[in-house]
């Protein structure tokens, strides 16, 4: 539940509000900066917010909330806040990263709308693109290996260890073995019993000793 003072609320609900968005970026070398989608600078606690900065309204709504997955922000690059040299060195990958909406007449007024980390920074065609990972965006991440019958390993990476140029490789045991005589790097279970042995059942009136399913 997000935290809006009081005086905000109020103007807010007279209409006297004048609100725009503050985005704050905290590098993990400490280094703080701001940007703002307001028509002119604003020092919201203590730091300068500039404007003109390129990242819009429309970038920010998109933002807003607890979303498993990630959004991307764009903007200009600027000599004084992003720099072409900063964004090539990674310096501004895996900042914290706060979305606010602030009362520009007052920028005391704010509430956070949204926070969360900046994934990744590049430069494309004279303009930066951010792209930011909500709070939950950890959910998403596959920590370890599926347990499955087909192989998970990429042909022609170093855990397949075949050369992959022109060919092509369906996953499957017999295809690591008869096509690609790779079966010691086979990175699936091939013996992983299937759905139909899980619902098998003993016929009645049949030889039931396993004989099948060798």
């Amino acid at each position: 539940m997000r935290d809006i003072p009081d005086e905000m609320a109020a103007r807010i609900e007279s209409g006297a509000a004048r609100l725009c968005h503050v985005w704050r970026l905290e590098r993990a070398d400490g280094a703080v900066t701001g940007f703002t989608d307001h028509d002119r600078d604003l020092v919201v606690d203590g730091v300068v917010c500039r404007a003109g900065s390129g990242w819009t309204a429309g970038a920010a709504e998109s933002a807003v909330g607890l979303a498993a997955g990630s959004v991307s922000a764009a903007g200009a690059l600027d000599d004084a806040a992003i720099t072409e040299a900063d964004v090539a060195a990674g310096r501004f990958d895996g900042a914290k990263v706060e979305l606010w909406r602030v009362d520009w007449s007052e920028p005391d007024l704010k509430v956070r709308l949204w926070a969360g980390t900046l994934a990744r920074m590049r430069r494309e065609e004279g303009r930066f693109l951010a792209d930011l990972e909500g709070p939950l965006s950890k959910l998403e991440r596959v920590v370890g290996r599926t347990y499955g019958r087909m192989c998970d390993a990429r042909l022609g990476d170093e855990r397949c260890g075949i050369a992959a140029a022109g060919r092509r490789c369906d996953k499957r045991w017999e295809t690591c073995v008869r096509t690609f005589g790779n079966g010691v790097n086979f990175r699936g279970f091939a013996d992983v019993p299937g759905d139909d042995f899980l619902t098998a059942y003993p016929a009645g009136g049949a030889r039931n000793d396993g004989g099948s399913r060798r």
